[in-house]
């Protein structure tokens, strides 16, 4: 069975100055989960470990450097599904979790699919993980968002408001300029016995509403992974992919013959037409062959399937 992995960093609108450093954080992320494949690990134990890497990139709306709500903290949500067992595990509305995929992870092995708030984080200790201070998940550069207010085309076309950030924080720039909306990241992995698992993890919209969650954490919306069929995950305004089932239907075009580029395809198009939708998606087959697709400006992506030396990345 041929191995392969698919991340993406979200879709919306990158400026061209962070498109390197968008290609680069997803090469990085696709790469760290390729090698927990090549070592023999699960396509579940690569999904975790290359969305943990795109969780601790600040420049990326999950994790470190997600954007922040109304009252100004970063509330998390994310989710994995093991296409093997169709065991799922998803948090939502987390404030103290530095890595949102692996709270995910412990939930896919208890009774339970979806945990939200005070209770999963309570939930976190029990299993031994860390609370971490929520300011730890704030970063200047987002701080600096907050405080003027997110806007759409934020940072594009105009000369950037900068003058209140350190050369630190500079450096945690957010890479989409549109953060009111988009920014999600995520991966699907194929392992070397042909198990199947997607995920995905993200900040949601910038200024949100406490306790507002998104299609992120939702299975069969937010990501989605069924052995034989293969594994999605989605990127983009949460509540229209919540709408449309989109991660499930997506596998459904490839259950009923499509290949996993025209999946995509059909998917992003239904979208656009029936809700009128914007956001991006990546998948994997049961083959692992990979297709993707966005109706938005951009969305950072990589990938690696056997065969290949090194990881393709685009924006």
């Amino acid at each position: 069975m041929a191995i392969a992995i698919v991340v993406h960093g979200g879709a919306g609108l990158i400026p061209p100055e962070r498109y390197a450093a968008a290609r680069e954080g997803c090469r990085e992320a696709a790469m760290l989960g390729w090698q927990v494949l090549l070592d023999g690990g699960s396509a579940l134990d690569a999904v975790q470990r290359a969305i943990m890497a795109l969780e601790d990139n600040p420049g990326f709306n999950a994790g470190t450097g997600a954007v922040l709500t109304a009252d100004g903290r970063a509330e998390l949500d994310a989710g994995l599904m093991d296409g093997a067992t169709l065991d799922v595990g998803a948090v939502a509305s987390v404030s103290h979790i530095k890595n949102p995929i692996a709270l995910a992870r412990h939930t896919l092995t208890s009774p339970h699919v979806l945990l939200a708030g005070a209770g999963a984080e309570q939930f976190a200790q029990e299993h031994g993980m860390a609370l971490v201070d929520p300011d730890v998940l704030v970063t200047a550069a987002q701080r600096a968002r907050w405080r003027r207010g997110y806007r759409d085309g934020d940072d594009v076309n105009v000369e950037p408001d900068h003058s209140d950030l350190t050369p630190s924080a500079l450096n945690e720039a957010a890479i989409h300029a549109d953060d009111t909306k988009h920014g999600t990241v995520g991966a699907v992995a194929v392992d070397a016995r042909g198990n199947v698992a997607a995920g995905a993890s993200t900040g949601g919209i910038g200024a949100k509403h406490p306790g507002r969650v998104g299609d992120t954490p939702l299975v069969g919306a937010g990501f989605y992974a069924e052995n034989g069929l293969g594994g999605v995950s989605s990127t983009g305004h949460g509540e229209d992919f919540i709408r449309l089932l989109l991660a499930r239907r997506t596998l459904d075009y490839i259950e009923r013959g499509y290949s996993a580029q025209a999946a995509a395809n059909t998917a992003i198009r239904l979208l656009g037409k029936r809700v009128h939708g914007s956001g991006g998606l990546i998948v994997l087959d049961g083959a692992g062959r990979v297709g993707y697709a966005r109706n938005t400006p951009t969305m950072a992506h990589a990938y690696i399937v056997e065969g290949m030396e090194q990881p393709f990345a685009g924006v």
